[in-house]
């Protein structure tokens, strides 16, 4: 059997059995995926890209509408991964490691009351829970459209966190991004 972990991680985790790195390919069956290094939630998290299958798997760094707690990293660092898999196709179906969705738009919501998208999907989201449904997965175009950590570029986001944590540069976008994570962390 193979277990397939982050090299970085490999002497933490006893069962890896193979190490990835950043790029490196792996086979699932008769799929391909390329490993995409993403440290912050943890120092070797990786993530797995299905490119012909149009999906990501992002474990605990992004979340549908949210992203990871800084357990091992920092705000640049987390932003520097998350804007690794915002890059990828806005078609990607992203597949995260817990179902925090609802908790996350309210979040999103009350940071950027003005974003129709986020509103929309919060709605969306509450109809799917009270359903018994998951909200997985999601897109990285929603997530673009919908998750804070990815839209600390917003001027109303970044006007409400300025409101809630004062001295914020104004042009440090990775200090916005700590405060958002700081709000996040206390929500």
């Amino acid at each position: 059997m193979h277990v397939y972990g982050s090299a970085d991680d490999a002497p933490k985790i006893p069962g890896i059995t193979d190490r990835m790195r950043d790029g490196d390919q792996l086979k699932v069956g008769g799929l391909s995926a390329r490993v995409i290094f993403i440290p912050a939630h943890t120092s070797g998290h990786v993530a797995y890209h299905f490119p012909t299958e149009h999906a990501v798997f992002t474990g605990d760094t992004l979340f549908a509408a949210g992203c990871g707690r800084l357990f091992e990293g920092d705000a640049a660092q987390m932003m520097s991964s998350l804007g690794r898999l915002a890059a990828l196709p806005d078609d990607t179906r992203v597949y995260c490691g817990h179902e925090y969705t609802q908790k996350n738009l309210e979040f999103a919501v009350s940071l950027e009351p003005g974003n129709q998208a986020a509103t929309k999907k919060l709605a969306d989201v509450r109809a799917l829970r009270k359903a018994g449904k998951p909200t997985i997965p999601s897109t990285i175009a929603e997530e673009k459209a919908t998750n804070p950590f990815l839209r600390t570029g917003s001027p109303e986001l970044a006007a409400t966190v300025r409101g809630k944590v004062p001295g914020i540069p104004a042009n440090d976008a990775v200090a916005l991004f700590a405060a958002v994570r700081a709000l996040k962390d206390r929500f």
